[in-house]
């Protein structure tokens, strides 16, 4: 029996005799009892479910300034924690050799990928000569190979990054060549979390 079972039974229990004990001392009608047990079952459940999530309901505030202030990554004790967008994908405002640049986070891509125009803005080293094509979940797509001295997300940041330039300009990628470099990272309900 874990101390969590036991905090949650002894808390269901000390709930059911302070509505029972209220419904005892009343003299009143069945229905008015009724209503009565319903509001107290009502206050103890909403305390329960404050209780349980507990944890979680720190970070509400954390995401309201986040989202309203459109630089949605909360600093954590060491990590950085990234809401879920409302398009369902986690999205990250990086820098890249110094550049700000938002990012979508992709597991499923190998390599962070950039536009052209963005590795131009950011001073990206191009290697004109080494032209490829890779698989893509949209399908075949012809990129170059770069260097970045720098990709930072919020406080963690790696040198000599390895990228993928792609002529598509609409879609900035974080791949796994990046994550991969963290300690731990993951997804934790709506929010993805980044280690360094």
């Amino acid at each position: 029996m874990t101390n969590d079972w036991m905090l949650g039974s002894l808390y269901i229990m000390i709930a059911l005799m302070l509505v029972g004990g209220s419904l005892i001392a009343r003299r009143e009608r069945f229905a008015k009892l009724a209503t009565i047990a319903l509001a107290w079952v009502l206050i103890f459940g909403a305390g329960f479910i404050l209780f349980t999530f507990r944890d979680d309901l720190g970070y509400v505030a954390q995401r309201i300034k986040a989202e309203a202030t459109g630089a949605p990554v909360v600093v954590e004790s060491g990590e950085l924690r990234i809401p879920m967008a409302i398009d369902g994908h986690f999205w990250v405002e990086g820098r890249l050799n110094g550049q700000p640049v938002k990012f979508l986070v992709d597991s499923g891509a190998t390599m962070t990928t950039v536009g052209r125009g963005t590795a131009a803005a950011a001073g990206v080293s191009v290697n004109p000569n080494r032209d490829q094509v890779v698989r893509t979940g949209n399908g075949m797509l012809r990129v170059a190979t770069g260097r970045a001295d720098s990709l930072a997300i919020g406080d963690i940041s790696r040198a000599d990054v390895g990228l993928h330039i792609s002529d598509h300009e609409d879609l900035n990628v974080l791949g796994m060549n990046y994550l991969s470099t963290l300690r731990r990272w993951g997804v934790e309900g709506r929010w993805l979390i980044l280690e360094s």
